[in-house]
């Protein structure tokens, strides 16, 4: 699998985009844990109510069980305390709910913010960089020696547009059938840096 391409300007261009996919990756992931932080702190007034209710049952549980079993009272003066210990109970589940609702809430919002910008680049990166591999995988299969340039010299005809191939020969088609060696090389490589490849060497003369 060929990865990065033969051609310096274009392997430098591939490489900065390889590093920048990954910098706008580390950018957002922090983007998302500022949003998750930030939401987070919609849950102190829940912390703050299970806190307190957690405080009133506990001192409403101690003075019920300080005035229990006093003397011809029974159990009658520690009966409210108890009970209003259980709006504390109430008060405290609020709370709990109210932090546990924030921290999904900020789960969610930070790996939206998080994920969105991310899988929009990387995927397109990674399309593009596939379909690069793709091709100059496969045309190098094609090329190892100076013969092998007629293929691409004739893709070039067929895909190149027309400016290009006018700025080679006024006669690009005729001089490929009859194998004019200069336009057939100034043709495949248009289409070899399609690929991303290099032409093979020039063949010595006999």
């Amino acid at each position: 699998m060929k990865l990065y391409s033969d051609l310096p300007a274009r392997r430098t261009a591939q490489v900065l985009a390889d590093v920048g996919v990954v910098g706008w990756v580390y950018l957002w992931v922090r983007v998302g844990q500022r949003v998750h932080e930030t939401t987070l702190t919609l849950a102190e007034p829940g912390r703050r109510l299970e806190a307190a209710g957690t405080g009133f049952r506990g001192r409403m549980t101690d003075a019920g069980n300080s005035v229990d079993g006093l003397p011809l009272l029974d159990d009658r003066v520690a009966a409210p305390f108890r009970s209003a210990a259980g709006i504390g109970d109430d008060f405290a589940s609020a709370g709990r709910d109210l932090v546990g609702a924030v921290e999904r809430l900020a789960t969610l919002l930070g790996l939206v913010v998080a994920l969105a910008p991310i899988l929009l680049v990387v995927a397109t990166w990674l399309l593009l960089r596939w379909r690069f591999a793709r091709r100059a995988t496969a045309a190098q299969r094609f090329v190892d020696a100076a013969p092998d340039l007629d293929l691409f010299a004739l893709r070039a005809m067929a895909n190149q547009p027309m400016t290009r191939l006018a700025r080679i020969c006024d006669d690009p088609a005729g001089a490929w059938r009859r194998g004019e060696p200069d336009v057939v090389r100034a043709l495949a490589v248009l289409e070899l840096r399609e690929s991303g490849l290099r032409p093979p060497p020039l063949s010595p003369p006999a």
